[in-house]
């Protein structure tokens, strides 16, 4: 099955709104995440890497800011050791979200699926 330049450029497009949602236009990206999503059919490429993007951006976000707010509730705002756990998890968690969303740009640029 060969794939359609355009479908191969709107997957490129999603991958790379999806990584810079996490990285210099959170809210932009997301936005253009989902008119991208509109624009795909079902069972192609394109909709494959616009949906990773949404379910990958959707999951950073609630991994970083409930579990950071957790910390901050827990552990309270005073606490040296608060803002040492919340920093900590925030920076190593958001980039393995950034680095799995760069792989994720590599293999819509070369037109294969993550699996």
């Amino acid at each position: 099955m060969e794939i359609e330049a355009v479908q191969l450029k709107r997957a490129s497009n999603a991958a790379w709104a999806s990584l810079l949602n996490l990285t210099v236009l959170p809210i932009i990206s997301f936005i253009i995440l989902l008119l991208i999503y509109k624009k795909t059919v079902p069972d192609t490429i394109d909709r494959y890497y616009a949906v990773v993007g949404l379910k990958v951006n959707l999951l950073a976000a609630i991994a970083l800011l409930l579990v950071s707010a957790l910390i901050v509730v827990v552990g309270g705002l005073d606490s040296p050791m608060s803002w040492i756990y919340m920093l900590s998890y925030f920076v190593t968690i958001h980039a393995l979200f950034v680095l799995f969303t760069t792989w994720a740009l590599v293999r819509a640029w070369s037109g294969k699926l993550l699996r």
